[in-house]
């Protein structure tokens, strides 16, 4: 049996450094352009919100663009723009992030920013009643108004999960959003925006030394408070198969979303590793297994596509997580034959193995696009803070090509063997409302 290919491996020189309050602080210098990248990650996502509390997580990420303890509302936006930088934060359903690209020279502003609402974001009435209609409004333009608007991310955990933690909408419903009051969202600040449940990145054209003397000074005088124990939000494995329906009224032509209850992504990763790359084989290019049966053969769909973690990041969640396919299909009546050839497909491969060549095709064409995100260097800042957080140790990604490279087709064929309608849930999407 030919040997795998050795994949590039990169290679960073991270300081780390935990402060008195408890944040955890990774520091990666570069060199070779004069930009800088700060993140800072909340152990707090879609998972963490209460019940009756759907949407929080999103709806308090908002907040916290809206003054802090020493900046009024909009002045965070000024003072990143005036200095030529970007900003963003985002909600995930283990974590929330808080994020500048900013000029080498602003670095400390960066950091002075982020710090400041560590410290004390403006929860008021009106900051609170203002966001409410954003985060309302951005439900109406990018779910209930548009074609396959949250679909499957929305309304597919609720058929493959039991448990509210991992089935809720994380968008939030309008009655649950608008109960919300500045007392719940200064509790959940006090609870999960604590420095000790946080992870500051910083990476880019910098001195690491200096670096972490500025995070001193800027970050270490936060009060410490404790980190909220997280629970265990894992789920016994599917015994069944599950189905359910949901209506689009904007949508032109049915879609399906299967998801498969996968390996648990901290301590399985190897196996998640092999998942990944079986979804490669599935749906990757013109030459993947269902692209070439499904939308090329048969005709059955338009397209398809198969990916790890809701929204496709493999590494961006803790256990349980999933593997989905989607497909979208012009014949109503096709549902059946989708399912069927999706099995017999992942069956082939549990029998016959993969094709010369087709493991090593994925497998490089993967570790491009790992090593090809990691350019920019905001995106390796929050790489590192991600992997930091959620696997305890930022220096894994440059690991990735290496355990990458030493899946073999046995591992693919076993993680294929995973893959069966019992251990699955089938969401049908009904186009036009109509059944």
């Amino acid at each position: 049996m030919p040997r795998p290919p050795k994949l590039p491996s990169p290679t960073f020189d991270l300081v780390h450094h935990t402060l008195s309050n408890g944040l955890r602080v990774v520091v990666a210098p570069d060199r070779s352009a004069p930009v800088v990248g700060v993140a800072v990650l909340y152990d707090v996502g879609i998972r963490s919100e209460p019940e009756g509390r759907t949407g929080f997580a999103h709806l308090f990420e908002h907040l916290m663009f809206q003054g802090s303890a020493n900046l009024e509302k909009l002045e965070h936006f000024r003072y990143v723009q005036s200095s030529g930088g970007t900003f963003n934060g985002s909600t995930h359903f283990d974590y929330t992030n808080y994020f500048e690209a900013l000029p080498s020279n602003a670095l400390e502003r960066g950091l002075f920013l982020e710090a400041d609402r560590m410290r004390s974001p403006r929860i008021t009435e009106e900051n609170l009643a203002n966001q409410l209609e954003v985060v309302k409004n951005e439900i109406r333009v990018n779910v209930m108004n548009r074609p396959y608007g949250g679909f499957p991310w929305i309304s597919l955990p609720a058929v493959l999960f039991d448990t509210f933690a991992n089935s809720h909408n994380g968008y939030g419903g309008f009655e649950d959003l608008e109960s919300a009051t500045t007392a719940d969202a200064k509790d959940f600040f006090d609870t999960y925006y604590a420095p000790a449940n946080a992870v500051l990145a910083v990476a880019g054209d910098l001195d690491a030394d200096e670096t972490l003397t500025l995070v001193e000074q800027h970050f270490g005088g936060i009060t410490k408070r404790t980190a909220p124990t997280r629970p265990s939000f894992a789920e016994p494995a599917l015994t069944a198969e599950r189905r359910d329906t949901i209506d689009d009224a904007h949508a032109p032509i049915p879609a399906v979303a299967i998801g498969y209850r996968v390996a648990n992504p901290v301590s399985e990763l190897d196996a998640l590793l092999a998942l990944l790359l079986l979804a490669e084989v599935l749906t990757d290019g013109d030459a993947s297994r269902l692209q070439r049966r499904l939308v090329q053969r048969d005709h059955l769909v338009t397209d398809i596509s198969a990916y790890l973690g809701e929204f496709g990041d493999p590494f961006d969640e803790r256990d349980p997580t999933a593997l989905t396919i989607t497909a979208h299909y012009p014949d109503a009546k096709a549902l059946e034959g989708i399912l069927r050839a999706i099995d017999e497909e992942l069956e082939r491969i549990v029998v016959d193995g993969l094709e010369p060549g087709e493991l090593d095709r994925v497998r490089t064409r993967l570790v491009s696009t790992i090593l090809r995100d990691m350019d920019a260097v905001i995106s390796r800042a929050l790489e590192f803070a991600k992997f930091e957080l959620i696997h305890g140790r930022a220096e894994l990604i440059a690991d990735l090509p290496g355990r990458i490279s030493a899946v073999t087709p046995d591992d693919v064929r076993k993680a294929a063997s995973t893959l069966t309608p019992d251990r699955r849930a089938v969401l049908e999407l009904i186009a036009g409302g109509a059944r």
